[in-house]
């Protein structure tokens, strides 16, 4: 067996332990889920002006509020700096 096919096997039986509730060398990374529906009423903003503004898809904005799909890593972030700093990101995208 070659070295990928071994830390392959391993990395299955960390995911196997961690499934299983053991203690395991695997790492866990939580992200943070903001409520998008929360932000966007926060801004006063439709869900049709919030999806514009932010160039959001309208469909995946509303899955999101409605708890259908959740936002990935790199959207969570983008929705939270849209959070802390809504002003600068819209006159980013204005110039972009």
């Amino acid at each position: 067996m070659n070295k990928f096919s071994r830390d392959l096997v391993q990395g299955m039986k960390e995911a196997a332990d961690f499934a299983e509730g053991k203690k395991a060398a695997a790492r866990v990374h939580v992200v943070e889920v903001p409520d998008v529906r929360a932000i966007r009423q926060q801004l006063h903003m439709s869900q049709q002006r919030f999806a514009e503004t932010y160039r959001i898809p309208l469909p995946t904005l509303k899955n999101w509020e409605q708890g259908r799909r959740a936002p990935d890593a790199p959207a969570a972030a983008y929705l939270q700096a849209i959070s802390r700093q809504p002003k600068a990101i819209k006159e980013a995208l204005q110039h972009g």
